[in-house]
C-alpha cells in the first residue's frame, strides 16, 4: 500500500522480486572496500624533523675545535686521511 499525505491512499502495489546482492570478490581486499589511508609530508616538514633528531651541539667542543683551526694545529694528515677515507665510504 503506498500512502500519499493524510488523505489519499492508494490501492495494492504489485510485489516486486527482492534485490539480488553479488556475491563479493574474493580477491578484493580491505583496503580497497574500506579506501587505504595516506599521509604526504612535505619536502620542508622532513626536513624540520631531520633538524629535531640532530644531536645537541657541544659548545666546549666547538669552542676547542675553533681555537685549534686559528692556531694551525688542527688540520693534520692523519685527520685528513680519516676524513678522506670516511666520504669515500659515503661515496662508494
Amino acid at each position: 500500500m503506498k500512502i500519499n499525505g493524510p488523505g489519499h491512499i492508494d490501492g495494492a502495489q504489485p510485489i516486486r522480486a527482492p534485490h539480488r546482492t553479488q556475491a563479493a570478490d574474493k580477491t578484493a581486499s580491505l583496503d580497497s572496500f574500506y579506501g587505504a589511508d595516506q599521509v604526504d609530508i612535505s619536502p620542508e616538514a622532513q626536513f624540520v624533523s631531520q633538524v629535531h633528531d640532530m644531536p645537541e651541539i657541544r659548545s666546549e667542543r666547538v669552542a676547542d675545535i675553533r681555537a685549534q683551526i686559528e692556531a694551525g694545529i688542527y688540520e693534520t694528515d692523519e685527520k685528513l686521511d680519516v676524513a678522506v677515507g670516511r666520504l669515500l665510504d659515503e661515496i662508494g
